[in-house]
């Protein structure tokens, strides 16, 4: 029973300017709504196909088609007034400057994964429309220079699968999940199974396009590296829309090992997570071994950059605790590797290309930091925890390696030196009225734990986005900065004030806004 839910929620888990487009605006003050005003507005450069209102026949398919969280499906749920489908960054352009002009905010949807659903929803009434990338996702691959162009609306399966096919010897450093979108994946950070190798998605950026506040289409050189630097792991939707993202791809090798060991409380998995806390993060950077603990038993979890020769020395020195053997190795190309992890053997690399998730359910997550090892005690507590009512799943990602020696403010994501592991919390339940159970575990579990893991502040992850950290609080119309602070150092810690201070200068009116954006600081 365990594994099978472990392997659901695996599965759970998981642009050219033309002369048609408006002109870019300085900034004028946003006046109230004008919802005629803005479609008239919309339909003079953007097929009226892709503008649909509530009216539309497909409005409530395209709206919910990429939502993964149930909960938000709610006839309670506040949604857009429109929702608009790009396929060209005009389009993007045009949507700004009409709402703008016509008092429309925008909020921003890639592929849909955003825990707390804000990238196509609204915690309170308020006049919005929906940008869905969807219809934007290009790969473009330069074997050559090893790097690529990947559109925003793209999910993670296809830039792996784009990539493979393009040069078998590169892969990218990203998630687990590959129906996530880019945009929101690489505005957050993002990482997956070689976090220790190559550092998070953002680290590998080196170029994007962006349509900022005023309407205008900027790279790199034009955004300036302020701009560049927040858009890096500042969390998405706060500074503008990424069009695209151009990446640094990293070599692989031929073959690498998987391994997925179960081990038990009668097996002594808690003496093994005690140990794995404090082997994990000083393994070399080749091996990345996470743990998925539920009820009485936990998975180990391995990617290794080489052949199970290499593996099975490694893994005797380092932690024979583990008992991991030639008879655990499942080698294969990289690319076999990306499916195998989330859906095992039978996995394949075609099931990249599926962009809708096998499962969909109600969910409430969190997360943590943990920079010192948990007491063995602890951790005996924790598995009692793992079967109360409405027990969650703990995700654990060790740290150390390349996502550790990157300076704390080199981006916004700011987990890196002397951090051993992050934890994910993840309940779900598949029944509207189910949700009691696991939503209380869900923030008794999180109080518990508060003595074990990072303090002043306790961080989060932003692509782990849990409103019970806090949201904005909007004065005079634009967010404050002092409630931004509450949730915002969590996620960014000290990086946190220079975000602001480049909100202020590119978004002084706070257009890019919902309830966990970067607020303006203007001192």
């Amino acid at each position: 029973m365990a594994t099978s839910r472990a392997s659901a929620l695996a599965l759970l888990l998981c642009a050219c300017l033309s002369a048609s487009c408006h002109v870019a605006i300085s900034g004028p003050p946003i006046p109230g709504p004008g919802k005629d005003d803005f479609v008239s507005c919309m339909t003079r450069s953007v097929p009226p196909r892709l503008l649909l209102a509530k009216s539309s026949p497909a409005y409530g398919a395209t709206w919910s088609s990429t939502i993964r969280n149930l909960k938000f499906l709610s006839d309670k749920t506040v949604r857009p007034l429109y929702i608009i489908t790009p396929t060209d960054a005009c389009h993007i352009q045009s949507a700004v400057v009409c709402g703008r002009r016509h008092g429309v905010r925008l909020r921003v949807r890639s592929g849909g994964h955003d825990y707390e659903g804000l990238s196509y929803r609204s915690d309170k009434p308020e006049q919005f429309a929906v940008v869905d990338l969807s219809r934007m996702r290009q790969v473009r691959i330069d074997g050559k220079q090893a790097t690529a162009w990947v559109d925003s609306g793209a999910q993670l399966g296809e830039i792996y699968y784009a990539v493979n096919k393009a040069t078998p010897k590169l892969g990218f450093p990203a998630g687990v999940c590959a129906t996530i979108g880019v945009g929101g994946h690489f505005s957050g950070g993002g990482f997956g199974m070689m976090l220790r190798k190559y550092g998070t998605a953002a680290d590998n950026v080196i170029d994007a396009k962006v349509v900022d506040a005023n309407g205008k289409l900027l790279d790199r050189k034009a955004m300036g590296e302020d701009l560049f630097w927040a858009i890096r792991g500042g969390g998405g939707s706060s500074f503008g829309i990424v069009v695209s993202w151009q990446v640094k791809l990293v070599p692989v090798p031929p073959t690498v090992t998987v391994f997925q060991i179960h081990k038990g409380l009668k097996d002594g998995v808690v003496d093994l997570i005690a140990k794995w806390q404090q082997v994990a993060p000083s393994l070399p950077e080749d091996l990345m071994i996470r743990i998925m603990a539920m009820g009485q038993e936990a998975l180990f979890e391995a990617l290794f950059l080489g052949t199970c020769k290499d593996l099975v020395p490694l893994m005797n020195a380092r932690f024979p605790e583990l008992g991991m053997n030639p008879s655990h190795c499942n080698e294969m190309s990289w690319i076999q590797s990306v499916p195998y992890i989330p859906l095992g053997k039978t996995g394949t690399v075609r099931d990249l290309l599926n962009r809708t998730s096998n499962i969909r359910a109600f969910g409430k997550y969190k997360s943590d930091y943990v920079r010192d090892p948990i007491p063995k005690g602890v951790w005996e507590t924790i598995f009692t925890w793992l079967v109360k009512p409405g027990a969650g799943v703990m995700i654990m990602d060790p740290y150390g390696g390349r996502i550790s020696s990157v300076p704390e403010d080199a981006t916004p994501f700011p987990h890196r030196q002397g951090m051993l592991f992050n934890i994910q919390y993840v309940n779900y339940w598949f029944g509207e009225g189910a949700g009691a159970l696991p939503n209380q575990w869900s923030r008794d579990m999180y109080a518990f734990m508060e003595p074990y893991v990072t303090k002043n502040p306790r961080q989060a992850y932003v692509n782990y986005r849990d409103l019970d950290l806090g949201v904005n609080q909007v004065v005079g119309d634009v967010s404050t900065y002092e409630s931004g602070r509450v949730w915002g150092e969590k996620y960014f810690k000290g990086n946190f004030q220079r975000l602001a201070k480049i909100k202020a200068k590119v978004d002084p009116q706070d257009y890019f806004r919902n309830e966990q954006t970067i607020p303006p600081l203007f001192k």
